[in-house]
Protein backbone atom coordinates (compact mmCIF):
# COMPACT_ATOMS: atom_id res chain seq x y z
CA UNK A 1 0.00 0.00 0.00
CA UNK A 2 1.56 3.20 -0.76
CA UNK A 3 0.14 5.81 2.14
CA UNK A 4 0.81 9.28 1.15
CA UNK A 5 0.13 10.49 4.86
CA UNK A 6 3.10 9.55 6.11
CA UNK A 7 4.53 12.50 4.59
CA UNK A 8 5.09 15.73 6.83
CA UNK A 9 1.40 16.50 7.66
CA UNK A 10 0.53 20.02 6.57
CA UNK A 11 -0.85 21.31 9.16
CA UNK A 12 1.81 20.60 12.37
CA UNK A 13 4.51 19.51 10.19
CA UNK A 14 4.54 16.11 12.26
CA UNK A 15 4.75 12.71 10.45
CA UNK A 16 1.31 10.97 11.46
CA UNK A 17 2.44 7.22 12.21
CA UNK A 18 -0.93 5.73 14.17
CA UNK A 19 -4.51 6.60 14.53
CA UNK A 20 -6.11 6.81 18.08
CA UNK A 21 -9.59 4.95 17.97
CA UNK A 22 -11.84 6.77 20.15
CA UNK A 23 -14.67 4.38 20.34
CA UNK A 24 -17.55 3.86 23.15
CA UNK A 25 -17.66 6.30 26.58
CA UNK A 26 -15.32 5.52 29.36
CA UNK A 27 -18.73 4.89 31.69
CA UNK A 28 -19.68 2.24 29.82
CA UNK A 29 -16.84 0.23 28.91
CA UNK A 30 -16.34 -1.91 31.32
CA UNK A 31 -20.08 -3.46 30.77
CA UNK A 32 -19.48 -3.32 27.33
CA UNK A 33 -16.08 -5.52 27.37
CA UNK A 34 -18.66 -8.11 29.63
CA UNK A 35 -21.14 -8.23 26.46
CA UNK A 36 -18.88 -8.55 23.79
CA UNK A 37 -16.59 -10.95 25.53
CA UNK A 38 -19.79 -12.69 25.65
CA UNK A 39 -21.17 -12.13 21.98
CA UNK A 40 -17.67 -13.03 20.93
CA UNK A 41 -17.73 -16.50 22.46
CA UNK A 42 -21.11 -17.48 21.47
CA UNK A 43 -20.17 -16.24 18.27
CA UNK A 44 -17.07 -18.69 17.86
CA UNK A 45 -18.76 -21.61 18.75
CA UNK A 46 -22.55 -21.24 17.54
CA UNK A 47 -20.58 -20.97 13.62
CA UNK A 48 -17.96 -23.21 14.46
CA UNK A 49 -20.85 -25.93 15.42
CA UNK A 50 -22.66 -25.37 12.14
CA UNK A 51 -19.20 -26.00 10.07
CA UNK A 52 -18.73 -29.02 12.18
CA UNK A 53 -22.06 -30.71 11.75
CA UNK A 54 -22.48 -29.78 8.19
CA UNK A 55 -19.02 -31.44 7.49
CA UNK A 56 -19.45 -34.61 9.52
CA UNK A 57 -23.13 -35.13 9.07
CA UNK A 58 -23.78 -36.86 5.43
CA UNK A 59 -27.55 -35.72 5.64
CA UNK A 60 -26.51 -32.20 5.48
CA UNK A 61 -24.80 -32.02 2.22
CA UNK A 62 -26.98 -30.80 0.24
CA UNK A 63 -26.02 -27.06 -1.62
CA UNK A 64 -28.17 -24.85 1.31
CA UNK A 65 -26.25 -26.36 3.76
CA UNK A 66 -22.52 -26.24 2.31
CA UNK A 67 -23.38 -22.37 1.44
CA UNK A 68 -24.53 -21.93 5.18
CA UNK A 69 -20.90 -23.56 6.23
CA UNK A 70 -19.26 -20.63 3.80
CA UNK A 71 -21.83 -18.33 5.63
CA UNK A 72 -20.80 -19.33 9.05
CA UNK A 73 -16.85 -19.69 8.36
CA UNK A 74 -17.24 -15.76 6.74
CA UNK A 75 -19.01 -14.79 10.20
CA UNK A 76 -15.94 -16.24 12.43
CA UNK A 77 -13.59 -14.02 10.14
CA UNK A 78 -16.11 -11.12 10.02
CA UNK A 79 -16.26 -10.84 13.89
CA UNK A 80 -12.72 -11.23 14.68
CA UNK A 81 -11.57 -8.43 12.46
CA UNK A 82 -13.03 -5.91 15.00
CA UNK A 83 -13.78 -7.45 18.54
CA UNK A 84 -11.03 -8.60 19.69
CA UNK A 85 -9.30 -5.47 19.04
CA UNK A 86 -11.93 -4.15 20.63
CA UNK A 87 -11.84 -6.18 23.60
CA UNK A 88 -8.03 -5.02 24.06
CA UNK A 89 -8.84 -1.03 23.67
CA UNK A 90 -10.96 -1.90 26.70
CA UNK A 91 -8.53 -2.81 28.64
CA UNK A 92 -5.82 -0.04 27.47
CA UNK A 93 -6.15 3.75 28.10
CA UNK A 94 -4.12 4.93 25.08
CA UNK A 95 -6.44 3.01 21.60
CA UNK A 96 -3.51 3.21 19.29
CA UNK A 97 -3.30 1.45 15.91
CA UNK A 98 -0.73 2.05 13.72
CA UNK A 99 -1.19 2.64 10.00
CA UNK A 100 -0.57 -0.53 8.46
CA UNK A 101 -2.74 -2.54 11.53
CA UNK A 102 -5.61 0.44 10.35
CA UNK A 103 -5.44 -0.62 6.57
CA UNK A 104 -5.42 -4.09 7.27
CA UNK A 105 -8.12 -4.11 9.22
CA UNK A 106 -10.01 -2.13 6.92
CA UNK A 107 -9.18 -4.01 4.14
CA UNK A 108 -10.01 -7.10 5.76
CA UNK A 109 -13.51 -6.08 6.69
CA UNK A 110 -14.03 -4.66 3.23
CA UNK A 111 -13.58 -8.01 2.46
CA UNK A 112 -15.56 -10.17 4.52
CA UNK A 113 -18.44 -7.79 4.50
CA UNK A 114 -18.50 -8.11 0.52
CA UNK A 115 -17.81 -12.26 0.51
CA UNK A 116 -20.53 -11.83 3.08
CA UNK A 117 -23.17 -10.22 0.27
CA UNK A 118 -22.48 -12.22 -2.27
CA UNK A 119 -23.06 -15.36 -0.24
CA UNK A 120 -26.25 -14.22 0.77
CA UNK A 121 -27.33 -13.92 -3.07
CA UNK A 122 -26.14 -17.11 -4.08
CA UNK A 123 -27.63 -18.61 -0.91
CA UNK A 124 -30.89 -16.68 -2.61
CA UNK A 125 -30.42 -18.35 -6.01
CA UNK A 126 -29.85 -21.76 -4.32
CA UNK A 127 -33.33 -21.04 -3.08
CA UNK A 128 -34.93 -20.25 -6.07
CA UNK A 129 -33.78 -23.02 -7.70
CA UNK A 130 -35.19 -25.54 -4.89
CA UNK A 131 -38.64 -23.59 -4.92
CA UNK A 132 -39.30 -22.93 -8.59
CA UNK A 133 -37.24 -25.62 -10.50
CA UNK A 134 -37.12 -28.73 -7.98
CA UNK A 135 -36.95 -31.25 -10.52
CA UNK A 136 -33.54 -29.80 -11.94
CA UNK A 137 -32.24 -28.96 -8.55
CA UNK A 138 -29.50 -31.38 -8.19
CA UNK A 139 -28.35 -31.51 -12.00
CA UNK A 140 -28.33 -27.45 -11.96
CA UNK A 141 -26.77 -26.98 -7.82
CA UNK A 142 -24.19 -29.50 -8.05
CA UNK A 143 -21.16 -29.44 -5.75
CA UNK A 144 -18.81 -28.08 -8.26
CA UNK A 145 -21.55 -25.41 -9.13
CA UNK A 146 -21.58 -24.81 -4.88
CA UNK A 147 -17.93 -24.66 -4.42
CA UNK A 148 -17.22 -22.52 -7.57
CA UNK A 149 -19.91 -19.91 -6.01
CA UNK A 150 -18.32 -20.03 -2.90
CA UNK A 151 -14.89 -19.48 -4.38
CA UNK A 152 -16.26 -16.42 -6.62
CA UNK A 153 -17.78 -14.87 -3.33
CA UNK A 154 -14.39 -15.08 -1.58
CA UNK A 155 -12.53 -14.09 -4.36
CA UNK A 156 -14.55 -10.93 -5.19
CA UNK A 157 -13.86 -9.30 -1.77
CA UNK A 158 -10.44 -9.71 -2.06
CA UNK A 159 -9.93 -8.43 -5.15
CA UNK A 160 -11.19 -4.66 -3.92
CA UNK A 161 -9.09 -1.58 -4.75
CA UNK A 162 -10.92 0.37 -2.14
CA UNK A 163 -8.04 0.09 0.80
CA UNK A 164 -5.76 1.61 -1.76
CA UNK A 165 -7.38 4.48 -2.56
CA UNK A 166 -8.11 5.54 0.45
CA UNK A 167 -5.25 5.25 1.82
CA UNK A 168 -3.38 6.96 -0.86
CA UNK A 169 -4.81 9.83 0.54
CA UNK A 170 -3.21 12.71 2.49
CA UNK A 171 -3.98 12.58 6.59
CA UNK A 172 -3.51 15.94 7.88
CA UNK A 173 -4.58 15.80 11.36
CA UNK A 174 -5.91 15.07 14.20
CA UNK A 175 -5.54 11.71 13.80
CA UNK A 176 -8.42 10.77 16.07
CA UNK A 177 -10.74 8.30 14.65
CA UNK A 178 -14.50 8.79 16.13
CA UNK A 179 -14.89 4.79 16.22
CA UNK A 180 -14.11 1.55 17.22
CA UNK A 181 -12.45 0.13 14.44
CA UNK A 182 -10.77 1.85 11.25
CA UNK A 183 -13.96 2.31 8.77
CA UNK A 184 -14.31 4.63 5.35
CA UNK A 185 -16.30 7.37 6.99
CA UNK A 186 -14.52 8.39 9.49
CA UNK A 187 -11.03 7.96 7.50
CA UNK A 188 -12.42 10.17 4.90
CA UNK A 189 -12.83 12.66 7.88
CA UNK A 190 -9.56 13.11 8.79
CA UNK A 191 -7.98 13.60 4.77
CA UNK A 192 -7.18 16.99 3.63
CA UNK A 193 -7.32 16.15 0.03
CA UNK A 194 -9.29 16.35 -2.61
CA UNK A 195 -12.18 13.82 -2.38
CA UNK A 196 -14.06 13.91 -5.36
CA UNK A 197 -12.34 10.37 -7.55
CA UNK A 198 -12.06 8.32 -4.22
CA UNK A 199 -16.02 9.23 -3.16
CA UNK A 200 -16.13 8.11 -7.03
CA UNK A 201 -14.50 5.06 -6.62
CA UNK A 202 -16.24 3.91 -3.37
CA UNK A 203 -20.00 4.63 -4.75
CA UNK A 204 -18.76 2.63 -7.79
CA UNK A 205 -17.39 -0.02 -5.70
CA UNK A 206 -20.91 0.18 -3.26
CA UNK A 207 -22.95 -0.39 -6.20
CA UNK A 208 -21.33 -3.62 -7.24
CA UNK A 209 -20.99 -4.91 -3.69
CA UNK A 210 -23.94 -4.02 -2.03
CA UNK A 211 -26.58 -3.33 -4.67
CA UNK A 212 -26.23 -5.83 -7.11
CA UNK A 213 -26.19 -8.76 -4.55
CA UNK A 214 -29.05 -7.01 -3.12
CA UNK A 215 -31.44 -6.64 -6.48
CA UNK A 216 -29.85 -10.31 -7.75
CA UNK A 217 -31.78 -11.58 -3.78
CA UNK A 218 -34.58 -9.28 -4.44
CA UNK A 219 -35.14 -10.91 -8.28
CA UNK A 220 -35.27 -14.51 -7.00
CA UNK A 221 -37.44 -13.58 -4.02
CA UNK A 222 -40.31 -12.04 -6.51
CA UNK A 223 -39.47 -15.44 -8.40
CA UNK A 224 -39.91 -17.11 -5.17
CA UNK A 225 -42.92 -15.50 -3.85
CA UNK A 226 -45.01 -16.01 -7.23
CA UNK A 227 -44.28 -19.47 -7.28
CA UNK A 228 -45.54 -20.15 -3.71
CA UNK A 229 -48.58 -17.90 -4.11
CA UNK A 230 -49.25 -20.21 -6.68
CA UNK A 231 -49.27 -23.68 -4.48
CA UNK A 232 -53.33 -24.50 -3.97
CA UNK A 233 -53.22 -25.68 -0.02
CA UNK A 234 -52.28 -22.95 2.09
CA UNK A 235 -50.37 -25.90 4.43
CA UNK A 236 -48.03 -26.45 1.35
CA UNK A 237 -47.08 -22.79 0.80
CA UNK A 238 -46.42 -22.20 4.50
CA UNK A 239 -44.09 -24.76 4.24
CA UNK A 240 -42.30 -24.21 1.09
CA UNK A 241 -41.53 -20.35 2.13
CA UNK A 242 -40.25 -21.46 5.41
CA UNK A 243 -37.16 -23.29 4.13
CA UNK A 244 -36.37 -19.33 2.87
CA UNK A 245 -37.10 -17.62 6.42
CA UNK A 246 -34.01 -18.22 8.11
CA UNK A 247 -32.10 -16.87 5.10
CA UNK A 248 -34.51 -13.69 4.30
CA UNK A 249 -34.01 -12.99 8.06
CA UNK A 250 -30.51 -12.40 8.08
CA UNK A 251 -30.52 -10.83 4.86
CA UNK A 252 -33.39 -8.23 5.87
CA UNK A 253 -30.81 -7.53 9.30
CA UNK A 254 -27.51 -7.61 7.36
CA UNK A 255 -29.04 -5.50 4.66
CA UNK A 256 -30.98 -2.79 6.48
CA UNK A 257 -28.38 -1.89 9.04
CA UNK A 258 -25.48 -1.59 6.17
CA UNK A 259 -27.23 0.43 3.58
CA UNK A 260 -28.14 3.01 6.73
CA UNK A 261 -24.25 3.57 7.28
CA UNK A 262 -23.23 3.39 3.72
CA UNK A 263 -26.05 4.54 1.59
CA UNK A 264 -25.38 7.55 2.55
CA UNK A 265 -23.29 10.74 2.12
CA UNK A 266 -19.14 9.56 2.17
CA UNK A 267 -17.83 11.94 4.27
CA UNK A 268 -20.21 12.24 7.25
CA UNK A 269 -19.61 12.43 11.11
CA UNK A 270 -19.97 9.71 12.45
CA UNK A 271 -22.25 9.78 15.71
CA UNK A 272 -22.59 7.41 18.51
CA UNK A 273 -25.72 5.99 16.52
CA UNK A 274 -23.62 5.27 13.67
CA UNK A 275 -21.31 2.92 15.84
CA UNK A 276 -24.42 1.31 17.46
CA UNK A 277 -26.14 0.26 13.87
CA UNK A 278 -22.71 -0.91 12.58
CA UNK A 279 -22.21 -2.83 16.22
CA UNK A 280 -25.34 -4.66 15.18
CA UNK A 281 -24.36 -6.24 11.30
CA UNK A 282 -20.38 -6.61 12.09
CA UNK A 283 -21.51 -8.25 15.87
CA UNK A 284 -24.62 -8.89 16.52
CA UNK A 285 -25.37 -10.30 13.17
CA UNK A 286 -22.64 -13.12 12.90
CA UNK A 287 -23.98 -14.20 16.83
CA UNK A 288 -27.62 -14.36 15.00
CA UNK A 289 -26.89 -16.71 11.78
CA UNK A 290 -26.64 -19.63 14.29
CA UNK A 291 -29.07 -18.89 16.31
CA UNK A 292 -31.51 -18.10 13.61
CA UNK A 293 -30.91 -21.13 11.70
CA UNK A 294 -30.61 -23.89 13.98
CA UNK A 295 -33.78 -23.12 16.10
CA UNK A 296 -35.85 -22.94 12.25
CA UNK A 297 -34.28 -25.50 11.24
CA UNK A 298 -34.92 -29.38 12.24
CA UNK A 299 -32.47 -30.84 9.98
CA UNK A 300 -29.58 -28.96 11.84
CA UNK A 301 -30.88 -29.56 15.44
CA UNK A 302 -31.01 -33.09 14.82
CA UNK A 303 -27.93 -32.76 13.55
CA UNK A 304 -26.65 -30.94 16.57
CA UNK A 305 -28.12 -33.44 19.11
CA UNK A 306 -26.64 -36.27 17.17
CA UNK A 307 -23.16 -34.82 16.79
CA UNK A 308 -22.43 -33.61 20.55
CA UNK A 309 -24.43 -36.68 22.07
CA UNK A 310 -21.82 -37.78 24.70
CA UNK A 311 -22.20 -41.23 24.42
CA UNK A 312 -20.87 -40.79 20.99
CA UNK A 313 -18.30 -38.39 21.80
CA UNK A 314 -17.22 -41.44 24.21
CA UNK A 315 -16.97 -43.50 21.52
CA UNK A 316 -14.83 -41.45 19.13
CA UNK A 317 -12.29 -41.00 21.96
CA UNK A 318 -9.35 -43.56 21.40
Amino acid sequence: LVWKGQNMAQKNGTQMTEFILLGFSTETQPLLFGIFVIIYIFTFIGNLSIILIVTMDPILQSPMYLFLRNLSIIEIFYISVTVPRMLKDFLQEKKAISIMGCAAQFYFFCCLGATECFTLAFMAYDRYVAICHPLHYMSIMTKRRCLSMSIASWLTGMVLPLTIFIFRLTFCGPNVINHFFCDISPLLNLSCTDLSFTELVDFILAMVVIMIPLVLIIITYVFILWTVLRIPNNQGRQKTFSTCASHLTIVIIFYTTTLFIYARPRKANPFDSNKLVTVFYSVVTPLLNPIIYCLRNKEVKLALKKTFRWKDFWKLRP
